[in-house]
């Protein structure tokens, strides 16, 4: 298909004026901050020459400012209900979502009547978007005193499986931080960037992007310069972290000890966990010598190979959601050109191995995986600012999953596919149920199921004041519109009279853990039940449908058209639909149904020709002929 160049969202009018701007990798272990400098993208460092900033942020009492980064990290076995780490993975969910992940967070959390949670501090109450924002706070600062300048504007990236409450609430946190966002960026189009695959003819490339709490894979399309999304799949809830706690659960065992860990022991073996990982990046094995407080202590040794079936599952499930994705995508792995390895994750040799074998051929492996992600986004940055002249790249991701609206009977009705091209607007219309109708709820729900009930609900508004009508006369145009960042609008128009209302779709929490995995499997598994419930309500709603039509005109002629007997005949066809259509036999209502339309076909008849009759009731064949 044909795509045509767009101006991106913040394109400066003054070619040869330098705009400064900077890419965030704002990740769940470390973040990253990276600018366009002589042409050439390349991380910030600390005044410590440190490029990578820990995702960690402790919070101290009496007024004190929170520490971030790696003195925070280094606090967290000694003060580790202060000290927030990960907490990427618990951005935009509920506290009810984190109930199901809380073993893996020591903090206390505290629900205040808000959905979104707050975490107990000696600072007082925090919520997750504050501590990402003092992360994106340091980051952006460092940029300042680096480039010299104010920035103009950031490109955030963030998890291409990122809901939208998980991408507003990134967007929340840039805000508070005082950056103007430019645009959210999908990371692993932002590594496709980074490595110059834009400047390749055309191909396919898969992005595997394994980092410190998320999981994603994304399938793009290159051509003549423009990155088409075509799959993306991915677990905002898998990540080397799984790792981490998968070797701490085995240290317990070597340890032995109580079953309840304390904070502070859970912090020290993560710790542990973590640099024993990182360690057998490069060795064969490492020694362990694990000894906390009164805790039994242990010595002894981790091998690459033990510490590779304690993984092993983890790394599978990313390989399954890279199948899926290639399916999606309705490519063969023979199709993709290049691998890019993208996040801390892909430095562990079961990854690499695992890719190398399932693709048959090496990644590429020219940028550090921990920076690739920051200096992509520096260089979309660099052009949505204006300072590339030559910045034609248009990037194109696509929406994770289906949106759409729920209509009579409970059902879905898909606006926005799964897997389709953003920044994208699209409408269908829509009509009244009953006669007189002044009023219509909208429920806006995204997944892959046929009734609602299955789905997720985003967000529920009202379109008020539409003039009354017979039923079907209305014309209700629904809009559904998702902006470059992901983000979702929806708008509703009653045409004949004008009215309209609009929403923009900011759920306070985001999917749980698995939810999108777990909505996209039940897509395939429950297909032809769906199916079949979809046929089923849909004969209900067309029944119900005609028994109200029905008894509408009965009310409103009966007795004047009808005879007593033809009147109880239709009656008697009326009480019968009502009744079969409260079984479960769709083809038994279908066939109903038309009976009653042939059966009542005399009593329409008359309807119309009363209507023709009045219409026409005194009037000459020359007024008539006029009205032509």
């Amino acid at each position: 298909m044909a795509l045509l160049q767009i101006s991106e969202p913040g394109e400066a009018a003054a070619p040869h004026q330098h705009h400064l701007a900077a890419g965030i990798d704002l990740g769940t272990t470390n973040s990253l901050v990276a600018s366009v400098r002589s042409g050439v993208a390349e991380t910030l460092q600390d005044p410590d020459g440190e490029h990578i900033l820990p995702s960690v942020v402790q919070y101290h009492g009496d007024g004190e400012s929170p520490t971030v980064g790696l003195s925070a990290r280094n606090a967290a076995v000694g003060d580790p209900l202060n000290t927030l780490a990960s907490i990427k993975r618990i951005m935009g969910k509920s506290v009810d979502e984190l109930k199901g992940i809380g073993g893996q967070y020591p903090y206390s959390f505290i629900e205040t009547g808000s959905s979104v949670p707050r975490i107990e501090t000696a600072a007082g109450l925090v919520s997750p978007i504050e501590v990402s924002a003092e992360i994106l706070r340091n980051l952006g600062e460092r940029a300042v005193e680096t480039l010299g300048g104010d920035l103009e504007g950031v490109v955030i990236t963030v998890p291409a499986y990122f809901d939208d409450a998980q991408r507003q609430a990134t967007k929340d946190a840039a805000k508070l931080a005082g950056l103007n966002v430019l645009r959210l960026l999908n990371e692993p189009t932002a590594a496709a960037v980074a490595y110059g695959l834009d400047s390749q003819p055309e191909g396919i490339h898969a992005i595997y992007d394994f980092g410190g709490g998320t999981f994603d894979i994304s399938i793009l399309r290159l051509t003549r310069g423009v990155f088409e999304v075509l799959s993306t799949g991915g677990d905002a809830m898998l990540g080397g972290d799984d790792m981490d706690h998968q070797l701490v659960e085995w240290m317990r065992g070597q340890i032995g000890g109580e079953d309840e860990v304390s904070p502070s022991l859970l912090k020290y073996l993560l710790t542990e966990a973590r640099l024993a990982k990182e360690a057998l990046t490069e060795a064969e094995a490492v020694e362990l010598q694990l000894q906390y407080g009164d805790y039994p202590g242990w010595q002894g040794s981790l091998t690459r190979e033990q510490f590779n079936r304690l993984v092993d599952p983890i790394v599978q499930r990313s390989m399954r959601i890279v199948r899926r994705a290639l399916r999606d995508a309705g490519v063969e792995r023979d199709d993709v050109a290049e691998i890019v390895l993208v996040g801390g994750s892909t430095r562990v040799p079961l990854v690499r191995e695992s890719i190398e074998t399932f693709f048959a051929r090496p990644p590429l492996q020219g940028i550090d995986p921990e920076r690739v992600v920051s200096l992509g986004a520096a260089i979309q940055a660099d052009i949505l600012v204006g300072n590339n002249s030559d910045g034609d790249l248009l990037l194109l991701d696509v929406t994770p999953l289906s949106l759409g609206l729920e209509i009579m009977g409970g059902m879905t009705e898909v606006v926005i596919p799964r897997n389709t091209t953003i920044p994208v607007a699209r409408a269908q219309e829509f009509t009244t149920f009953k006669d007189g109708q002044t009023a219509m709820s909208i429920q806006v729900v995204q997944g892959e199921r046929e009734m609602v009930a299955d789905n997720r609900s985003l967000a529920r508004f009202e379109l008020r004041g539409i003039p009354p009508m017979v039923a079907g006369a209305a014309r209700i145009r629904v809009t559904f519109q998702v902006d470059a960042d992901g983000l979702l609008s929806v708008a509703a128009q009653e045409e004949n009279s004008g009215v309209q209302a609009e929403i923009e779709v900011r759920p306070s929490y985001g999917l749980s853990d698995g939810e999108v995995e777990g909505m996209l499997k039940d897509s395939y598994r429950f297909a032809e039940a769906d199916r079949d419930a979809r046929m089923l309500r849909e004969q209900q709603v067309e029944a119900e449908r005609t028994v109200v039509a029905m008894e509408a005109a009965l009310q409103h002629d009966g007795d004047e058209l009808l005879s007593a007997e033809e009147r109880t005949q239709l009656e008697q066809l009326i009480s019968c639909l009502r009744a079969t259509a409260a079984k479960d036999d769709a083809r038994a209502i279908e066939q109903l149904i038309e009976k009653t339309n042939r059966d009542s076909e005399f009593y329409a008849a008359r309807r119309m020709d009363r209507s023709v009759h009045d219409a026409l009731s005194g009037k000459s064949v020359d007024e008539i002929g006029e009205g032509e």
